[in-house]
């Protein structure tokens, strides 16, 4: 199977152009978007993680722009907290079971509505934000493709690049 997929792109209207021009904040899924989803595991217990180096410039250009990235993800790793920390970034919320709850803390925070917010995730945990804020996305990949109608499908699959593919589909429309 292909690493790349055709993207989808909602028609390009004033609406969402103006959607798009109005992003504060950048929000992200962590496991089948910045990865492949894949966990390995050694004989004595450790975990692995694989991340591409591509989402970390995505990171860098938000943060020369001026617009702080958010991570949120169900697990708990020490691999994506040490991956937060090089990177800089300031809101990182492992374990997190309520998403939304989160992005709303995140919106008092930043003095932004959750319009005011790009997200990109992949799976059912990640839905109800989808639902929420101005700007969605779906890694290429993401099994949810028939459930949600995302403004973008990153044509690089989760753990390729699919943050980075979002970042400059955004950057490229504003």
């Amino acid at each position: 199977m292909s690493s790349f997929k055709k993207p989808i792109y909602t028609n390009m209207d004033s609406e969402l152009k103006n959607k798009i021009n109005n992003i504060k904040l950048v929000a992200t899924d962590i496991d089948g978007v910045w990865t492949d989803g894949t966990m390995y595991y050694s004989l004595e217990g450790d975990v692995m993680k694989v991340f591409s180096t591509y989402d970390g410039m995505a990171v860098q250009i938000l943060r020369d722009l001026g617009i702080p990235v958010a991570i949120l993800t169900g697990e708990n790793s020490p691999m994506v907290r040490q991956r937060a920390n090089k990177l800089h970034i300031p809101y990182l919320y492992q374990d997190e079971q309520n998403k939304i709850s989160r992005l709303n803390e995140i919106c008092d925070k930043e003095n932004i509505s959750l319009d005011e917010i790009a997200y990109i995730g992949d799976d059912i945990n990640d839905l109800e934000c989808l639902k929420s804020v101005g700007v969605t996305a779906l890694s290429g990949n993401s099994p949810i493709l028939n459930q949600f109608t995302p403004d973008y499908v990153t044509q690089r699959f989760g753990g390729q690049g699919a943050f980075r593919d979002f970042v400059d589909w955004l950057l490229e429309n504003r």
